[in-house]
């Protein structure tokens, strides 16, 4: 399993979808070895508590430098060092430790996850020299995850989708609009039932023994978003204005609501939105914490934020599953035709407004922040959500390493 995202990086989707397949592969008769990065590589890192890598799961890390930090002259480095990203050194030390490991543990196939495309860069190397099964993981499709700004990385990016579309022997996609998208520009591989749909989850065990939230009386509601922003697709300014417009007309005061921003990876550009709007005292920007104390968070919270605008109509924020496993109220500013608005109607719980539309949003949160005082907005599925427990998609997964390696021994768990 190549995963440049793995424990102790900091808090990623990817890693938890790792994580996640690496605990419940073994049930299905799979042993995962992890061939991941050096921490070194990584922006942040974090304290790994105990148990969080499954016991008994082998983690290997090959050596690997971050271009925009470490090969970097003055904020800037040389374009050809970023293909077909910013981590392109962990190919060669990656591809010789992956060989080791499939001679010594007789590995019997090979799954690699992007956005970092190294990783399938370096599964594609191994695949050829050990004539190996290769499964390509793609949480987010390669249109909506490249920086245009570095031309050479984004044409190499998408010159490396047409070599993994071509040579892969499973590419898994996590949405349903991703994978239809990519069925139209691949049709060949749709033909040849390459494509496959495994959705994010969440992990059942992480979610033991959570705190509820406390008593309303006499308190403000807390709204949280746990996990990255940005201006271009995740974008809360929008929100931010209709707080404000609703402040300044007195029909929202600090004393009902409190928004806390976790992790938001853009701290100094949004404390001066909040600042120039003047609702510091509604909204509060925090830094990131270990998993397991935000998922804690998310459960005190009376409701959780989600943002995802049109951009990433066929992308579902992993962080959706989660939310809804906690079963909080989610107010879910996303475009209403996208893949994640289509799931949360279908699980319910969720109030759906429009991320860029400030007047629809100030017209509609008041309404909301009452219903969640009132307990008037139903819980969600929990039949409909138990599908997307990590466990599930690993079972997924599984078959589809049986279907590629159909003379394979049995492996003893």
């Amino acid at each position: 399993m190549i995963a440049f995202h793995f424990p102790p990086a900091a808090m990623s989707s990817g890693h938890l979808r790792t994580l996640g397949f690496a605990r419940s592969l073994p049930s299905s008769g799979w042993k995962p070895i992890v061939l991941s990065a050096r921490a070194l590589a990584y922006p942040r890192t974090t304290q790994v508590a105990d148990g969080v890598v499954p016991e008994g799961c082998l983690v290997e890390r090959a050596f690997a430098l971050d271009a925009s930090r470490h090969l970097a002259i003055a904020g800037k480095y040389p374009g050809f060092l970023a293909q077909p990203d910013r981590w392109a050194s962990w190919w060669p030390a990656a591809v010789a430790s992956g060989l080791r490991l499939i001679r010594r543990h007789h590995v019997k196939a090979i799954w690699s996850t992007y956005p970092i495309m190294t990783s399938h860069c370096i599964a594609h190397t191994l695949s050829r020299l050990a004539k190996l099964p290769w499964i390509a993981d793609f949480r987010d499709p390669v249109s909506t995850s490249v920086e245009p700004g570095n031309p050479r990385s984004f044409a190499s990016q998408h010159r490396w989708e047409q070599r993994v579309f071509g040579d892969a022997a499973r590419i898994v996609l996590t949405t349903p609009g991703a994978l239809g998208g990519y069925a139209k520009t691949y049709p060949e591989a749709y033909a040849q039932g390459r494509l496959a749909l495994i959705e994010n989850g969440y992990d059942e065990d992480a979610f033991v023994d959570l705190p509820e939230p406390p008593p309303r009386l006499g308190r403000p509601l807390v709204f949280v978003h746990s996990g990255i922003l940005y201006a271009d697709g995740r974008n809360p300014v929008p929100f931010f204005e209709a707080l404000a417009r609703l402040a300044k007309a007195g029909i929202l005061s600090p004393a009902e609501v409190r928004v806390v921003l976790r992790a938001s990876g853009s701290e100094t550009i949004y404390a001066r939105e909040i600042e120039r709007l003047g609702i510091g005292q509604f909204v509060v920007l925090e830094p990131p914490v270990p998993n397991r104390e935000a998922l804690e968070e998310q459960a005190r919270a009376d409701a959780l934020l989600l943002f995802q605008g049109s951009r990433f109509n066929h992308q579902i924020p992993a962080k959706m599953y989660e939310y809804m496993r906690i079963g909080r109220p989610i107010l879910a500013l996303v475009d209403g035709n996208g893949n994640t608005a289509e799931v949360l109607r279908g699980t319910g719980g969720s109030r759906v407004m429009p991320m860029d539309d400030v007047d629809a949003i100030a017209a509609q949160l008041p309404e909301f922040i009452q219903d969640v005082r009132n307990s008037r907005i139903p819980g969600t599925s929990t039949e409909i959500v138990a599908g997307y427990a990590r466990s599930e998609g690993a079972a997924k997964l599984a078959t589809i390493l049986d279907q590629m390696t159909p003379n394979r021994r049995a492996l003893v768990q």
